[in-house]
């Protein structure tokens, strides 16, 4: 048997709750500009961060995962996070994926380059980045002089591999989401109809 091509693999996680047309027109655009076979979408299980009391369940946030992505075919979604009990970090996910089904693959790491700034406070971020290309996502008009300067920073800090993909704008934020549907308002278009029917049939949010 030979052994199997090299693939290049979106690692996107978040706590998706909810999904929107954001989060899946950031992964295509991202898919399409680095030429990737296929992005996981990793729901978060207990975020080191993010702590919310009126959040969705794990299995909710991962079954509108699945609905919102199923259209799509370069789309995949993952259960590793959701299954965990404890706190989940990004280090140990890619680390078991490396060990796992993505040995020989090349992984993206796909987040909002807000988030890479602060990389240098990630759990053994010196670690993660021996194993991802991180993707930061930016809009066009924001100021680059001080994002470039601090990815400059890290790259001489730790050597990690970051690059910046601009997106085009699109301000639509699950908290947002949230907040609209406790208050009665509409969310249609601002995520998959699935994803809208499912929120409405389990009383998510409200």
């Amino acid at each position: 048997m030979t052994e199997q091509a090299r693939k290049k693999i979106g690692i996107m996680g978040g706590t998706f709750d909810p999904i929107h047309y954001g989060h899946l027109m950031l992964a295509e655009q991202i898919r399409t500009s680095f030429d990737l076979d296929h992005v996981i979408f990793i729901p978060t299980g207990v975020a080191p961060h993010k702590q919310n009391k009126e959040s969705a369940s794990k299995l909710s946030r991962y079954t509108m995962v699945e609905l919102a992505t199923a259209s799509n075919v370069y789309f995949k979604v993952s259960d590793i996070e959701i299954n965990k009990q404890d706190v989940t970090y990004s280090i140990d996910t890619i680390r078991e994926l490396k060990n796992g089904p993505y040995v020989n693959d090349e992984l993206f790491f796909i987040t909002g380059a807000d988030a890479i700034v602060l990389l240098d406070t990630w759990k053994d971020y010196k670690s993660l980045v021996k194993y991802v290309t991180f993707v930061g996502a930016t809009r066009p008009g924001v100021n680059t002089a001080f994002l470039d300067e601090r990815l400059k920073q890290l790259k001489a800090d730790c050597g990690a591999k970051i690059e910046l993909c601009y997106i085009p704008a699109l301000a639509i934020s699950s908290t947002d989401i949230r907040r609209r549907v406790k208050e009665g308002k509409s969310i249609k278009y601002l995520l998959p109809e699935h994803v809208e029917n499912y929120i409405i049939k389990e009383g998510l949010y409200r």
